[in-house]
């Protein structure tokens, strides 16, 4: 027993020096509950909403103050047609939009029922969901205060339109997450595996005494996993496309222009963890918890972004995939242009250079 004791005290000794193990036994879990407890929100805090009130009477603007007052609601705009709610949706400048028919408080006074249509963005269906709820809560609680419950079966009925998605289909939700998780986790995990396999082999030393310069080296670790990535999106597309059924209703070639821009972003962030590692153990559990979580929790792919704790907001500006996913989105469900979303591209393009900066002068300083 003695022995024992003496075995069990040693690896406890050994795990709690380990600084890596140390960190994975307590850093994570209390990391993945703060990110879960915080980030996991079914709650929208803002909504923002364009109204179109064709009647202009008392009963619609006090709707439209109950709204306004309910805690939810932001008005953005007051459209004077139907031609701006889709612009404004594409642009992402609204989240739902109401439309009160041409005399709506004459008619709900004199027949005490009239009807309202709400559209929302069905791109994601989980949040349109909420919204709608929210707003038909708004509108069922106006009219029992003016009925006080005398009139069953009358009041507001609420017309209700998904844009972009009408049946709400969840898998218009998840397929462009996916590809942007896909093309994040692949392309930045095997780059960086790829390069730190070069050092434990000790196959990078020789790479470093050639003739070679730093740029070249990373070039021709990145172009094989760029060509390779990009058959991935085509696949992905194609297998969206003709058995999920997801449309893709902008510019197929602006989105395989915009699918290479994230490529790159992804394997600059790869080459970069490759240079402050020096094993693949430490360089995947880099990759797959540095990289996994913020993208699935912090991106928007489940959760909308807006509707985090402001300190999340920040880190979330700081992962490639919250921007990507704006502008597949964007393409394929919503059928926008490059002018809808050229700051995202840029966000991108930025990150990119960046990555690529400090990889390559991290890389140089190991030929000097």
């Amino acid at each position: 027993m003695n022995s024992f004791a003496a075995f069990m005290t040693k690896e406890f000794y050994h795990i709690l020096r380990d600084r890596r193990s140390a960190m994975i036994l307590f850093g994570m879990p209390i990391i993945q509950l703060l990110l879960f407890g915080y980030a996991i929100r079914n709650e929208i805090q803002t909504v923002r909403i364009a109204i179109i009130d064709q009647s202009h009477d008392r009963i619609t603007e006090a709707i439209t103050d109950k709204l306004l007052s309910s805690g939810h609601f932001v008005l953005v705009d007051t459209f004077s047609s139907d031609d701006a709610i889709e612009e404004g949706f594409k642009s992402g400048e609204i989240t739902e939009a109401i439309v009160f028919e041409a005399g709506f408080g004459r008619r709900f006074v004199r027949e005490q029922e009239t009807s309202v249509q709400i559209i929302t963005d069905g791109s994601n269906p989980n949040l349109a969901r909420i919204v709608l709820s929210y707003t038909t809560a708004v509108f069922m609680d106006y009219r029992a205060s003016l009925l006080q419950g005398d009139e069953e079966g009358k009041g507001i009925a609420a017309e209700t339109l998904m844009l972009f998605n009408p049946e709400l289909k969840s898998v218009y939700l998840f397929v462009p997450g996916l590809i942007t998780l896909i093309l994040m986790l692949v392309s930045a995990l095997m780059t960086s595996i790829s390069i730190t396999r070069e050092k434990e082999t000790g196959t990078m030393e020789v790479l470093l005494v050639s003739s070679l310069r730093p740029y070249q080296i990373i070039i021709g670790k990145v172009v094989p996993y760029l060509m390779l990535s990009f058959i991935n999106v085509v696949t992905v597309l194609i297998i969206a496309r003709f058995v999920f059924g997801v449309p893709c209703r902008g510019s197929v070639t602006l989105l395989l222009l915009e699918s290479l821009l994230f490529i790159l972003t992804a394997l600059s962030l790869g080459i970069f963890i490759s240079t402050i590692t020096s094993s693949q153990q430490v360089a995947m559990m880099i990759s797959l918890g540095g990289l996994l979580l913020p993208t699935v929790m912090l991106s928007g792919f489940i959760f909308p972004v807006s509707s985090m704790p402001l300190p999340l907001q920040i880190i979330s500006t700081l992962i490639p995939a919250r921007w990507f996913l704006v502008i597949v989105r964007g393409i394929m469900l919503k059928g926008t242009s490059i002018v809808y979303f050229w700051q995202e591209t840029l966000v991108l393009a930025s990150m990119t250079l960046a990555l690529g900066i400090l990889s390559i002068r991290k890389f140089s300083i190991r030929l000097t």
